[in-house]
C-alpha cells in the first residue's frame, strides 16, 4: 500500500464521519436535538487523528515534494493553509459542543450553521486533495521515491478505523453504528 492509498483510506474514513455529521445538521434543522456527546466524540476523533497524525503526515510529504513543479507547489501551499484552518475549525466546534454540554446558551440554528460550515470545509479540503493534489503527486513521483517516503513517513495506527481500535474510541464506534441504525 502506498502513502497516497493510505491517505486516501483516511479520507474515506473521514468522509464516513462527515456523513454522520451531515445527518446531524439535518436533524438540527428539523428541530431535533441529536446526541451531542456523540458529536463531541466525532469532532474529538477528527481533531486528534486528522489534525494530530494525518495532516502532519501529509505536510511532511508535501514538504518533501516542494519545489518540483510550480502548479503542485501552489496547490500544496493551499493545502498546508487548509490544514491550519481546519485545525482551528475543529477547536472552535469542540468549544461550541462543550459549551452546549455544559448548558451554555447557543441557538441551535447557529450551532447547525457552525456544524454545516465545518462539514463543508472538511469535505472541500478532502475533495481538493483527492481531485487535484494526489493525481499530480502520482504523475510527478516515481514508485521508488514513494517506497523511500513510506519508510520515512510511517502510517500511524488509526484508533477508530484501524485493526486495533483504541479503547477510548470503541464506545464511539459502537455508538456510531447504533446511531446510524436508529436513523433508518
Amino acid at each position: 500500500m502506498t502513502i497516497i492509498s493510505e491517505l486516501h483510506q483516511d479520507h474515506v474514513n473521514l468522509n464516513k464521519l462527515l456523513m454522520i455529521l451531515r445527518q446531524k445538521v439535518v436533524k438540527l434543522r428539523e428541530g431535533q436535538h441529536p446526541n451531542f456527546n456523540l458529536m463531541a466524540d466525532v469532532i474529538n476523533y477528527i481533531a486528534n487523528y486528522a489534525d494530530g497524525f494525518h495532516h502532519p503526515r501529509e505536510d511532511k510529504l508535501y514538504e518533501y515534494l516542494s519545489s518540483r513543479d510550480s502548479l503542485l507547489d501552489e496547490k500544496l501551499q493551499k493545502c498546508v493553509e487548509d490544514h491550519l484552518t481546519l485545525k482551528h475549525a475543529s477547536l472552535h466546534l469542540q468549544e461550541a459542543i462543550d459549551g452546549i454540554l455544559h448548558d451554555a446558551v447557543l441557538p441551535m440554528q447557529e450551532f447547525a450553521n457552525l456544524l454545516e460550515e465545518y462539514v463543508l470545509c472538511q469535505t472541500e479540503h478532502l475533495n481538493f486533495e483527492e481531485g487535484e493534489i494526489f493525481p499530480l503527486i502520482e504523475k510527478l513521483v516515481s514508485e521508488a521515491e514513494m517506497t523511500k517516503l513510506e519508510v520515512q513517513l510511517p502510517m500511524p495506527e488509526d484508533p477508530l478505523f484501524g485493526e486495533k481500535r483504541a479503547q477510548e474510541y470503541m464506545e464511539l464506534y459502537r455508538e456510531l453504528i447504533l446511531d446510524l441504525n436508529d436513523e433508518d
